[in-house]
């Protein structure tokens, strides 16, 4: 038997927020998310407690892959999700920044997460510039905007 990971060793995958939340053209892929989720948390449980390996998720922002290049409007969808976000978009680079720390030492009491690297568009309800660009065109009160 060979073992492929060692103790204390980190497993990652890359999910995205259409796991929780709906995103017009991304619903099948949003149902694999969600699931590959809950196997990250269920083998999180089971090889934490055996090896002390911890497994995780990271939930990236939309990132124009040769994959997500076929998800219809997805430009505009990183526009938006780009505006929305306080610290922008997180891209490529990013994510694999955040992976390094995520398989390092620093982070060997993290497990069954799934973390969020999208410069804080999950947390976002609503901003303001979102909402200007939004009521442009409707015939919103003065006074509410």
């Amino acid at each position: 038997k060979l073992d492929a990971i060692n103790n204390w060793g980190s497993v990652l995958a890359l999910s995205y927020i259409a796991s929780l939340r709906t995103h017009y053209g991304y619903n099948d892929m949003a149902d694999a998310k969600a699931l590959l989720e809950s196997i990250a948390r269920s083998f999180g449980y089971i090889y934490g407690r055996e090896r002390k390996i911890r497994v995780n998720t990271i939930s990236q922002s939309p990132t124009l892959t040769t994959a997500g290049s076929g998800v219809k409007g997805v430009e505009g969808l990183i526009d938006f999700t780009n505006r929305m976000s306080p610290l922008g978009n997180a891209d490529a680079d990013d994510c694999a920044n955040y992976c390094l720390v995520m398989f390092s030492d620093l982070t060997r009491k993290v497990t069954m997460q799934n973390l969020h690297n999208d410069g804080g568009f999950s947390s976002m309800g609503m901003s303001l510039r979102a909402m200007k660009t939004y009521n442009k065109g409707l015939d919103i009160p003065a006074d509410i905007e």
